[in-house]
Formats: C-alpha cells, structure tokens, sequence
C-alpha cells in the first residue's frame, strides 16, 4: 500500500464525490469499530455520513437468540434495505448481506442467498475485508469462536471474486487500521493533530459534556455502558 499526502481533517471537503463503503469480514475483526471512526473522520473532513448498523446484531438483540436458517433471507434484504434506502452522502455499512449469504453457507449448507448478496455488493464503491490479525473476543450470541473466523474469511474473498468484484484487505492495530483503511479508500490519513480533535471528541462524550450517542463511540470498552450499569447495582 503506498504513501498518501497528509490532509488536515477539513481539507478537500467540498470536492468528494460521495460513496458507498461495505466493511465485511469474520467475527472479531473490527468492523463496527471501524465504521464508527470512519464515520466520525468523515464527518470531522465537513462529509455528509450516513451509518448503517449491523441488522444481525439488532436482530439478537431483540429476540434473545441467534436466527434460524429459514429467518436468514430476512435478515439479509433488511440488511440491504437499510442501505439502499439510506440519504444521499457517503454511506458507510456495517457489514452486509454477503456476510448473511457466507454464515448461511457456513451453517445450514445453503447458497442461495448468494445471487441477491452480491448484486447487493455490487453497488457499494469499496469493499474493505477485515483482516483477521486482531485477537477474537466474546460477544454473546453474535460469536461463535475464533475456530469460524478462518473459514468465513475463505468464504467472503471467493464469493466476491467469483462475482468479479474488487475489494481491499485492511490490517493494523488501533490507529494504524484506520488509516489504512482511508489509504485503502485513497484518502488521506489522520495527522496527529486531527486524530486528537477526533479522539478528544471522544472523551467529551465520554465524560457526559457532550450528548451521549452509541452509534458515534469507538470505544471498545464502552465507558457509558460500564458507568451506567454501576450506577444500577448500586440502586439495587
């Protein structure tokens, strides 16, 4: 990958066209996380963002279980819906339903869903695969094990091959993988000055002297979540 010029975070704002970004890949590689900070760079670059959550996740939220394999088809068109419906600006998703097609492969033996997932791909102007170099971590009933993660990999790269479309792999730690996901995008990085705007921005909603908003924190130990399920214990 090479060497983009560094902007600062307003820099070349008006002259972006805007576009459509699908972030894919196994459990436990980042994708929320880094939908949420390129989302808030983004923004912070004077950019209309639209961020599309992950229908799975809302999903077994609500019903308290993972989907069985006739609910799968659902999933993936609302998962569609939400970003072919989603205002005009760059459109950044969290996921999509090639991921549904991949799990339901994985799963339940069953390929169908690919012909739908991938004239659904097809739309978006970059795909960024997660690369599997962060530790798997627990999360409920959205994960499986770290067992699944290699596979599921193999699966979304020759789904989107067979399809003929391209696609970008970002790998790193923390800062270094979003930056090399806006080099992957043909951005500029953050310079350091920019990262602390954005990252003290952060810590202004974390702190309570900003509006609190989930769907805008990076924070991978959720601050709030800790705070206010405290606060609950001790009312108890």
């Amino acid at each position: 990958m090479g060497l983009a010029r560094v902007a600062s975070p307003t820099e070349g704002s008006t002259s972006l066209n805007a576009q459509r970004i699908a972030i894919v890949g196994a459990e436990s590689t980042g994708k929320s996380c880094l939908s949420q900070a390129l989302s808030a760079v983004m923004r912070m670059r004077g950019q209309t963002v639209h961020s599309v959550d992950e229908v799975l996740r809302e999903w077994c939220d609500r019903e308290g279980r993972t989907p069985q394999h006739h609910e799968q088809a659902g999933i993936a068109q609302a998962q569609a819906q939400a970003v072919e419906q989603a205002p005009s600006g760059w459109v950044i998703s969290d996921t999509t339903p090639l991921m549904t097609a991949v799990y339901s492969h994985l799963l339940f033996e069953d390929e169908r869903l690919y012909p739908m997932a991938l004239a659904h791909q097809a739309l978006y102007d970059h795909t960024l695969i997660m690369g599997l170099d962060l530790p798997w971590v627990a999360d409920g009933l959205q994960r499986d094990g770290p067992h699944v993660r290699g596979p599921v990999d193999t699966l979304v790269r020759q789904a989107l091959d067979k399809a003929g479309i391209s696609y970008r792999v970002v790998y790193g730690q923390g800062h270094q993988r979003l930056n090399n996901a806006l080099l992957a995008l043909g951005l500029p990085g953050e310079d350091s000055a920019a990262r602390m705007v954005r990252e003290n921005a952060q810590f202004a909603i974390n702190q309570g002297r900003t509006v609190w908003q989930c769907n805008e924190c990076s924070d991978p130990e959720c601050e709030h979540k800790l705070f206010t399920g405290l606060l609950a214990k001790r009312s108890t």
